[in-house]
């Protein structure tokens, strides 16, 4: 999820873990313990595109990096305020939860997390989007309010516990929408005769209203939307050619096997009327959602370098496209 998702939760799961001894001292650290996870961003700065987002929800995100880092952490803190108030066992207690809250929360959207690290496989049940303030704001309004009361104060646990059970419930609620709009994709396919190898479901940005769904055929992808508001169930479904052949010899180069693996698959190349090489990452959607955007989120520019060295350098995105994108998303939600 986003940074502030995360301080929020953090913050909440502190203050439920030691806001009765501590008061907002709990929640602050557990703000802190639930952004660092989410340092492994900073390998961006060291390494190349490819391999930071091989790295990202890898090793900080996982159940081993919890129970590592929890006690170093609770040490230090405890050692920093020598109260009675709260012992290191407490202040492990409410690391390990800060922490192994935030990779838990990841597990529900697009991206995943690599919860079982050192193994590969990530948990992702794509069911609400990195941003959705229908999750964070509830939140948010809750753990602010419950500050405003003594940590003795029965008020200020009941507000941080219904922030908590509000928010928990609405993700169970997106899990139930994600079901549902994934038999409405189902039913359109069928309905059309359209063949395909595997679907995927995800909601779009901002919102679990309007849901797309990334579907694989023989030699190309599909992408469709679908509102709860939609007054119909028909949906039109745009075709991507994989075009993998367009990668000739590099199909089989180590950078060429790390992307795949990395987008799982679901990828496809892309030429340019300039003849410049494109890897289009299709798991987190287009920059756009109406049939004619055709630009990806995530998308690499392939080229041999001056030295013959094979290079994916990641394609930047325009800030003064937002504003565009954002209103025929907010319209396409509305449905049609």
């Amino acid at each position: 999820m986003d940074s502030l998702t995360q301080i929020v939760l953090g913050a909440a799961v502190g203050e439920a873990v030691l806001g009765k001894k501590v008061g907002n001292k709990a929640i602050l650290w557990g703000a802190i313990a639930g952004t660092i996870p989410d340092l492994d961003v900073l390998s961006k700065y060291f390494v190349d595109n490819v391999t930071a987002n091989e790295v990202h929800r890898g090793f900080s995100h996982s159940i081993l990096f919890c129970i590592l880092v929890s006690p170093i952490l609770g040490y230090l803190i405890a050692k920093m305020y020598k109260s009675k108030e709260a012992n290191w066992k407490d202040w492990t207690k409410l690391f390990f939860w800060g922490l192994f809250t935030h990779p838990i929360l990841d597990a529900f959207t697009t991206w995943g997390t690599q919860l079982f690290w050192p193994f590969e496989y990530k948990v992702s049940f794509k069911n609400i989007f990195v941003v959705d303030p229908l999750y964070t704001v509830p939140f948010l309004i809750f753990l602010i309010s419950a500050m405003f009361y003594k940590r003795t104060n029965p008020k200020r646990k009941k507000l941080n516990k219904l922030g908590l059970y509000v928010s928990s419930i609405y993700l169970i609620i997106t899990l139930g929408i994600k079901w549902y709009t994934y038999t409405v994709f189902r039913s359109s396919l069928k309905n059309q005769n359209i063949a395909y190898k595997e679907i995927q479901t995800k909601p779009t940005p901002l919102n679990s209203i309007l849901w797309t769904a990334n579907i694989e055929t023989d030699d190309s992808f599909l992408i469709g939307y679908y509102s709860l508001f939609d007054k119909s169930d028909a949906i039109n479904f745009v075709a991507f050619p994989k075009n993998h052949h367009l990668l000739g010899k590099m199909k089989n180069t180590p950078l060429i096997s790390r992307l795949a693996k990395l987008t799982e698959g679901w990828y496809t190349i892309e030429k340019s009327t300039a003849g410049r090489l494109f890897f289009n990452d299709l798991r987190f959607g287009q920059l756009g959602i109406n049939e004619k955007a055709n630009r990806f989120v995530f998308s690499y520019e392939i080229f041999y370098d001056d030295n013959g060295n094979l290079q994916a350098v990641e394609s930047e995105k325009e800030i003064n496209e937002a504003a565009p994108m954002l209103k025929n998303l907010f319209s396409r939600v509305l449905g049609k």
